[in-house]
């Protein structure tokens, strides 16, 4: 498509990546609006970032977290301070990024945009890109096709930009291939383990040091408040599942949405482009018209040849080799003097020279095809779905309110509203006030059920929504308050954790010391039993935790063999012991030493990215307001 995709692959990357979550452009439209006054959660520049927009923010990309992690993703780190502030941070640099872009000029034409759109498989059916399914999927999103364009320019624009600075990132050659043949480098060694368990013995501990560590560490042996509770879950996907659509239902769909299903007026065209700038000067101009009105003469007298010399004289890489092959496309999806010219066509016939801005094209229609309209046969299934969920969201919209009346007003019971509403009651396993599952696992939900009024005095939880909207209303049915475990309960687990930190450390005292005489050179230290010889490298190091790569590496090379000593998760100590190193020299066909040169540069492409940020960040200033980002969402 004119090349502008295939040299700008990383935006496609990155739009790609984009569309397929539930709302693609995260951080950019909050930029176009925001409200003032107390309200504002940031300044950034000229411009505000609101509390309201910080929320949507953060509940879409806890949505996100939950389509990529599993709905089993801990809700307190949904909801951690930290979540929120790294949420701003994103809206931050998004907020100035866009600033910069606006204050810099940078501009996204019809045509890239046209080209980044069909590139984009979402929008494709078997026959290439869909007007209907582009038209469908920005429907889906609640936007008009000009709003979800000017959206989708600013991404574009906002991608291109952070590629420049990125891709201006080239280490020296020198520096890429010291680091490539030290992370290729190995090392052979031997290792050799100090357990606790080897020292136990050797521990005694007073008859009362149990006892004393018991009553110092006495909230280490409390069993948790706990409740049981008996639930309701009101949520729109349930009701999609129960709902039922008709036979004239459908039909009468499809007849008032009869535009919804027409496939537009499409072309398949080819092209044979010579590139000539939009601010070139006559003589260039002049020249490129010139080659390709020359190019038309043979293609006149030859048109069967058009594939050949596209091949040959084409100067659009990406639909060169395919022979000119544009693929088929709707009117609005090309430069308008190229689509003029495409629609103005017979198939088998080639145009004058055209000019865009892209130089001059000599385009060839191979083939029309009609406007048609998609069979309700194969759209059942789609308008099935689409009557069931506004069916249910507006089911949902009116029983939420209701719902929510009811188990506030009857506070001592569910029954009224589980028969009401035809849901099932439901019941928990032990809760805590940090552990629970499923659709329990949210902090507002567990803080009202551990509240006096909801587990002491056993009132009905008001209807919080744990979910894009699901609704639950809970109440407790058993309530343990937190309980010391009795001494005799937990007197030998206490033993045992004692001997074995008490172990731990005489495991490290002895690694330490045997590593200290290996130092000095002595001969008894030299005869322990060392393990069998292994090799490392600091790309691959199975079994080995990354401390004990680095003590391994950091050992000296000039005078062999070298020690070094690590403290283990265990509690335990190692020596290692090694013996030889093995330079590696980088050679240019070797697979591994040329993805471990990218990652050299992608590495310093992404500090030197986020120098440019910082720098960028001081151009604009940045105030948070700290009272408001941290004021308590109201339930």
């Amino acid at each position: 498509m004119f090349d502008i995709v295939h040299n700008n692959r990383r935006v496609v990357q990155v739009i790609l990546a984009l569309i397929t979550l539930p709302f693609a452009f995260f951080g950019i439209e909050s930029f176009v609006s925001s409200s003032g006054g107390d309200d504002v959660v940031a300044k950034v520049g000229s411009s505000d970032i609101s509390r309201q927009e910080l929320q949507q923010a953060v509940r879409e990309q806890q949505e996100r977290m939950r389509q990529q992690f599993g709905r089993e993703i801990p809700q307190e780190m949904l909801d951690s301070p930290e979540m929120r502030h790294a949420v701003l941070d994103n809206l931050v640099t998004q907020r100035i990024l866009v600033q910069h872009m606006a204050q810099s000029h940078l501009v996204v034409g019809d045509a890239q945009l046209s080209a980044v759109i069909q590139e984009i498989p979402a929008f494709h059916d078997e026959q290439g890109f869909s007007r209907q399914r582009y038209d469908s999927f920005v429907a889906g999103q609640g936007l008009s096709s000009q709003e979800f364009e000017r959206r989708l320019r600013q991404e574009i624009a906002q991608q291109q930009l952070l590629g420049v600075v990125r891709d201006a990132a080239v280490p020296a050659r020198a520096s890429a291939q010291r680091w490539t043949e030290a992370m290729q480098e190995v090392r052979e060694f031997d290792e050799i383990r100090f357990k606790p368990e080897q020292f136990a013995a050797q521990v005694k501990l007073a008859a009362d040091a149990a006892k004393k560590y018991y009553d110092v560490n006495g909230k280490q042996f409390e069993t948790p408040e706990r409740v049981r509770a008996e639930y309701l879950v009101l949520s729109q996907e349930a009701l999609i599942a129960q709902a039922t659509v008709g036979e004239q239902e459908i039909a009468d769909w499809y007849q008032t949405h009869a535009d919804k299903y027409k496939q537009a007026e499409e072309r398949h065209a080819g092209h044979i482009l010579i590139a000539v700038a939009k601010d070139a000067d006559a003589a260039q101009v002049k020249s490129a018209q010139a080659k390709a009105e020359a190019i038309l003469v043979e293609l006149r007298s030859k048109p069967a040849e058009f594939a050949r010399l596209a091949r040959e004289h084409s100067e659009d890489p990406g639909s060169a080799q395919r022979g000119g092959d544009l693929g088929w496309f709707a009117q609005g999806a090309m430069v308008k003097p190229f689509e003029d010219a495409v629609f103005s066509l017979k198939p088998g016939e080639i145009s004058d020279p055209v000019r865009t801005d892209f130089g001059f094209h000599l385009i060839r229609l191979q083939e029309n095809r009609a406007e048609q309209v998609r069979p309700l046969a194969a759209v059942r299934d789609e308008i099935i779905e689409e009557i069931k969920r506004q069916s249910a969201t507006r089911q949902y919209g009116e029983q939420a309110e209701a719902f929510s009346n009811m188990v506030y007003e009857q506070a001592d019971t569910l029954k009224p509203a589980a028969e009401k509403f035809k849901l099932a009651l439901q019941q928990s396993d032990w809760l805590t006030r940090d552990q629970a599952g499923g659709l329990l696992n949210n902090p507002r939900l567990l803080a009202a059920l551990f509240s006096e009024d909801v587990a002491k005095n056993k009132h009905n939880t008001e209807a919080i929504e744990v979910a894009p909207n699901t609704l639950v209303a809970a109440r407790v049915i058993e309530h343990k308050p937190a309980a010391r475990l009795p001494f005799d309960e937990v007197r030998n687990a206490i033993e045992e954790r004692l001997i074995h930190e008490e172990a731990a450390r005489l495991a490290r005292k002895e690694g330490e010391a045997q590593l200290a005489r290996l130092d000095k050179g002595e001969a008894a230290a030299a005869a322990l039993a060392w393990g069998e010889r292994q090799r490392v490298s600091r790309v691959s190091s199975e079994g080995l935790s990354a401390a004990a790569v680095r003590a391994i590496f950091k050992a000296g090379a000039q005078k062999l063999p070298a020690y070094a000593g690590v403290a283990l998760a265990d509690g335990g100590y190692a020596l290692y012991r090694v013996g030889q190193v093995l330079p590696r020299a980088a050679n240019a066909d070797d697979e591994q030493a040329r993805k471990l040169r990218e990652d050299y540069v992608r590495i310093v492409a992404e500090e030197d990215f986020s120098a440019w940020l910082a720098t960028l960040r001081q151009q604009y200033p940045v105030e948070i307001k700290k009272a408001v980002l941290e004021r308590k969402e109201t339930p």
